[in-house]
């Protein structure tokens, strides 16, 4: 079993220490998610375990023939490359195959009367066959698919942000190294995608390291969980809901170890103080030990909890309307006749298809994007903040402290209390070192940590939120949740995290694009197990390609079966239903073995190895039945 060895690796940020002398062991199959504040190091963490940034001490311990993939938030791709490119860039043999292949079908099928491109053509097939490509070539188009990759024939540069990550992320997929590290994920994924890379993980043959703030997916995902806290790193087994309980036993024992120890310091304390005469020579031994504790009261080490008491404007009971609202770019329609009236105190969730116009949404409200016709008012008593996905421009020379107080140097709290900005900087995780640090030694998740401090010290009573939990960290987010729950003004948030809606709204607003706007009122998570992965589908200007090639000429037949796709679908529909029916024979079978442990658990192994398969074959099912579909 190939194993990752981590051995005393520290590593230090100007004046911070980001991991001191950890150490800790990746074995195939494990599945971890890295959790910490912003700030904490989890980024220099993957850094230096990709070999990308390496750190201060420590060493990394991996065989020769041990493969890293790793993703970053912001993947660096080629802007030149066309996405086939950059997704096939691998070394390996294979892809090397796979790239011949579609090389000789796109020049053969521009001009298949050419003997000699015939030729090459069935030089690439033979070679296909010979590496067995053809399977890879299948696992590629179903990982492309479930991605909503998009047009593989475009350049890297013309693609959004999100994009370029499904790009990256398909990239290492499809490498299948031995170690995936993955830092956000699912951000700029559709809910549909989110699922399938949950079942993928899940079933990966390797290691996952994964860094996200999506929680859910830390709890069909991770079996580990590595915490980053001060410089420490705490490991609990599970997923992020044994996490939580986790850390909760952990921060009471270190408590009532740490108060245990502060009684005892007292007492010393008090003995240290009696006259020499009261002290024997023969107590020198309690001095030097008494010297020690006193040097390691520095108190307990504890990720604080963000409190936000924070007071705000009366809000008035109209907030927003909009009358027979319209919006369209060209072709394409945001709005359609589109109708709302908030009062204030709502908590609006907008969700639904990538490109189906949720930020533009949330633009028409902050007044920076006029309407093409219908009306749009806001109440007399709104006072509005809008956290961007985008942190406005800042000084990169300003410091900390400046960055707020151009805002206020105060600001008053629920009971009437005036707060100052350094105390409201600790409270929000800025330790008073920071406080005079300048801008551009933060890192991302503080800044954006920063900016959203900085439009709440506004105390505005709307709040639009465009994707908050793509920055935050999952202490940053809980707070911010119990914020919100408190909070007596109005919010409307874009956001596709699940737990997010879940805790925030009940009211939710489902973009599926060309103006189609659904409205839910309950939990994200029941609407989704209502209506599936219907809402996922991108729309059709982005929804150009879904197979390993993109654009077909007029003589190409490019999305039909291959001969090899064309036997496994003849034969698809009775291996599913021949695994289902083994599925229900395996399950009534452990109900009649009883108590019968050990035949239990031997039934429940293959069980779950059928289930996996039957996973699998459902996949390629949905694939296969799309290409089937459009030619028929």
């Amino acid at each position: 079993m190939k194993q990752f060895r981590v051995e005393n690796l520290t590593s230090t940020y100007g004046e911070k220490t980001l991991f001191d002398h950890i150490s800790f062991l990746i074995s195939e199959g494990d599945r971890i998610g890295l959790v910490g504040v912003n700030g904490s190091g989890k980024t220099s963490l993957l850094n230096a375990l990709a070999g990308n940034q390496p750190a201060d001490q420590g060493q990394i311990v991996v065989q020769n023939d041990y493969n890293i993939g790793y993703l970053r938030q912001d993947p660096s791709l080629d802007g030149e490359q066309l996405v086939m490119d950059a997704v096939f860039a691998g070394n390996q043999p294979v892809f090397k195959t796979i790239r011949y292949y579609q090389q000789a079908l796109e020049e053969f099928s521009q001009n298949p009367e050419d003997q000699q491109l015939g030729q090459k053509f069935e030089r690439a097939q033979s070679a296909m066959d010979r590496d067995d490509a053809w399977t890879a070539e299948s696992q590629i188009k179903t990982i492309l698919t479930q991605l909503h990759m998009p047009d593989l024939n475009r350049k890297i540069k013309e693609l959004s942000g999100g994009q370029r990550k499904r790009v990256g992320l398909a990239q290492i997929l499809i490498e299948e190294p031995d170690l995936l590290i993955l830092d956000e994920p699912t951000n700029h994924l559709d809910f549909d995608s989110i699922a399938w890379l949950e079942k993928y993980l899940a079933n990966y043959r390797g290691a996952v390291l994964t860094v996200t703030h999506d929680r859910y997916f830390l709890d069909a995902v991770a079996n580990r969980i590595f915490e980053l806290s001060f410089g420490k790193l705490y490991e609990y087994q599970g997923n992020y809901q044994d996490y939580v309980t986790g850390k909760a036993e952990r921060v009471q024992a270190e408590q009532v170890s740490q108060h245990k120890k502060e009684q005892l310091y007292q007492r010393e304390l008090a003995w240290m103080k009696k006259s020499a005469r009261a002290r024997t020579t023969k107590q020198k031994g309690r001095e030097k030990a008494f010297a020690k504790l006193e040097a390691g009261m520095d108190g307990l080490q504890v990720d604080e909890d963000v409190t936000l008491s924070l007071g705000q404007q009366r809000l008035g009971k109209k907030v927003l309307i909009m009358e027979n609202a319209n919006l369209a770019f060209g072709d394409h329609q945001i709005l359609k006749d589109f109708n709302l009236r908030l009062g204030a105190g709502e908590r609006i969730g907008i969700t639904g298809a990538n490109g189906a116009g949720k930020s533009t949404f949330l633009n028409v409200i902050a007044g920076r994007i006029p309407l093409t016709s219908g009306i749009i008012e806001l109440g007399e008593t709104v006072k509005m903040a809008y956290y961007t996905q985008t942190t406005e421009p800042i000084s990169e020379d300003k410091r900390v402290i400046e960055y707020l107080t151009d805002v206020a140097s105060s600001v008053t709290d629920k009971a009437g209390s005036q707060i100052s900005v350094s105390e409201l900087l600790e409270q929000f995780l800025f330790p008073p070192f920071m406080h005079g640090t300048l801008i551009r030694k933060l890192s991302g998740g503080e800044k954006r940590r920063l900016y959203l401090l900085k439009l709440l010290l506004e105390q505005p009573n709307v709040l639009l939120l465009d994707e908050p939990t793509n920055d935050l960290d999952i202490g940053t987010l809980t707070i911010l949740e119990d914020f919100l729950a408190d909070f007596s003004g109005t919010v409307i948030t874009v956001s596709h995290d699940r737990y997010f809606l879940d805790k925030v709204v009940r009211q939710l607003y489902i973009f599926t694009g060309n103006g189609i706007i659904e409205r839910y009122d309950g939990l994200f998570s029941q609407y989704l197990e209502k209506n599936g992965s219907t809402i996922n589908q991108p729309t059709a200007q982005n929804n150009q390609s879904g197979s390993i090639k993109g654009k077909k000429t007029k003589k190409q037949v490019v999305q039909k079966l291959t001969y090899k796709e064309k036997k496994e679908w003849a034969t698809i529909e009775n291996d599913i239903a021949q695994l289902e029916e083994n599925v229900a024979t395996l399950t009534e079978q452990m109900a009649q073995e009883g108590s019968n442990y050990t035949k239990v658990i031997e039934i429940e192994s293959q069980l779950n190895q059928v289930n996996q398969t039957l996973e699998e074959k459902m996949d390629r099912w949905a694939y296969l039945s799309e290409i089937v579909e459009k030619h028929s």
